[in-house]
């Protein structure tokens, strides 16, 4: 494939969103004069396109922090949670956060039942996944190690993932079957 191309989350979810695949850009053809013309202006696209991809790449190896908010509880505990609702917020996730205070977490909101499947690339804390269906009823959990591409997957289709410090549900005595509160699981 000849051009300039741009793999972005919403083409591939398994691969990292600002990875560039820049090929060999093409200028045989009938038209000369355009052609010409093209390949003056091609090399100063392609540099644009490519200072402004690594720009964004290099902005994104932060934490995303200003999310909107939300509180869920979990029978009498209260869960801070912040919400990744586009696919480049769900991409990135929890990635390349240092710390995470006990009571906070990230619900991933999906627009509905799928399976979902979560890996911990980029992401330095290990954490506990809450698969959870569209009633806030706990379908399984996995335990996930940091920095490692190994999938961990709801059981069934899910329209949420709760992630949450490694340990925090067993500490409460929240298992699978275990129902959350708040207004995403309210109809």
């Amino acid at each position: 494939m000849n051009g300039l191309y741009i793999i972005g989350p919403d083409q591939y979810q398994s691969v990292p969103w600002c990875y560039i695949g820049i090929t060999a850009l093409d200028s045989s053809g009938p038209d000369l004069v355009h052609n010409h013309a093209m390949n003056s202006v091609k090399p100063l696209l392609a540099f644009l396109v490519l200072a402004t991809s690594i720009g964004t790449c290099i902005a994104q190896e932060r934490p995303q922090m200003d999310l909107e908010r939300i509180a869920l509880s979990a029978g009498m505990h209260q869960i801070d949670t912040q919400l990744a609702v586009t696919p480049q917020q769900q991409q990135i996730g929890l990635m390349f956060r240092q710390q995470m205070p006990a009571h906070e977490g990230m619900l991933f909101v999906f627009p509905h039942a799928s399976k979902q499947c979560f890996w911990m690339k980029n992401t330095l804390l290990p954490l506990t996944a809450a698969f959870v269906a569209e009633d806030g009823t706990i379908v399984n959990l996995a335990d996930m190690k940091p920095k490692t591409t190994e999938p961990h997957c709801s059981l069934k289709p899910v329209r949420y993932v709760l992630e949450m410090n490694q340990g925090w549900f067993t500490k409460k005595g929240i298992k699978a079957g275990f129902k959350l509160g708040g207004k995403p699981f309210t109809p």
